[in-house]
């Protein structure tokens, strides 16, 4: 037997923080991928000290759902977990190429292929692009568009700005937005000034971020001037210095980054070339018929 358990934050503050972390596990559970797919948190139940208690597969891969390498996947999510023998350097990363680490279970005796964060992993540019084309609704957008990749920046972790610029330049290597760039909210260029960083009347705005929260739904919005109060709302797309601001709101809800998860377990060993198939055509297909739905609403 073998076991998916994908670990975020949570929060006891926001209780839709977990909602995208369910929300995968369940579009993973329906593949068949795993005998097991159990979610734990830092902040709300199961925790990530109980969880691997609720797994009975004897080889577990755990999964984090974050975006950058950091303090919670080093230290807090190992720790947790009990996983003996676990340092950093097991990962030999430079702050963008976490693997995968396997090693024991000390409480339960689990094997666990520890994996890197989702957030640095090549699969989450693909979707930053599905964001763009969900918020615009067109599967072709990017001629006549930029691209701003949002980011929280900080000088206390480096690698959370290298996660953001890793993105941009990938996207930028595909030559389909006329424009993209890196933007922060607490660093140099700042996600306030958007629109002084692009020639382009058109801007989507994909916040790397896991879920919505107050970063994403309160601050983000004020500080581009989409509204002076995020509760009355803002338009999508938004008139902003004579440019027209598409805000996708955090890329973690996008319901492709199932296949990031995926991804992460196949990198580490799993055997799940065709549940990645299943879920990359389902999510298609969701989009789709949202789409359908809103053009449907609109008449």
């Amino acid at each position: 037997m073998q076991a998916l358990v994908i670990v975020a934050h949570g929060s006891h503050l926001n209780p839709d923080s977990s909602a995208p972390t369910h929300h995968h596990a369940d579009t993973i559970r329906e593949t068949g991928a795993f005998d097991e797919v159990k979610t734990g948190f830092w902040k709300e139940e199961p925790s990530l000290r109980e969880v691997l208690r609720t797994v009975e597969s004897d080889e577990v891969y755990v999964v984090p759902l974050f975006i950058s390498e950091g303090y919670f996947t080093e230290q807090v999510i190992p720790r947790e977990l009990r996983l003996s023998g676990w340092d950093v350097s097991e990962w030999d990363s430079d702050g963008l190429s976490a693997d995968t680490a396997t090693l024991t279970a000390a409480d339960t005796g689990q094997t666990v292929h520890y994996c890197g964060p989702v957030g640095t992993h090549e699969a989450m540019t693909d979707v930053l692009v599905r964001r763009a084309e969900t918020v615009t609704g067109d599967p072709d957008v990017g001629e006549g568009f930029g691209l701003a990749v949002v980011g929280h920046g900080t000088e206390r972790n480096e690698n959370s700005a290298k996660a953001i610029e890793y993105h941009a330049e990938r996207v930028r290597e595909m030559d389909r937005f006329d424009e993209v760039q890196a933007l922060y909210m607490d660093e140099e260029p700042e996600v306030d000034d958007v629109t002084e960083y692009f020639e382009s009347e058109d801007v989507v705005v994909v916040p790397l971020f896991i879920a919505d929260g107050f970063h994403t739904q309160e601050d983000i919005p004020e500080d581009m001037g989409l509204t002076d109060d995020y509760r009355t709302g803002y338009d999508v797309p938004a008139e902003v210095d004579g440019h027209r601001i598409w805000y996708a709101g955090a890329v973690g809800t996008e319901g492709l980054m199932a296949d990031v998860i995926l991804e992460r377990a196949a990198d580490a060993g799993a055997d799940i070339e065709e549940a990645i198939a299943t879920v990359r055509e389902a999510t298609r297909e969701a989009e789709a018929e949202t789409d359908t739905e809103t053009q449907a609403a609109g008449d």
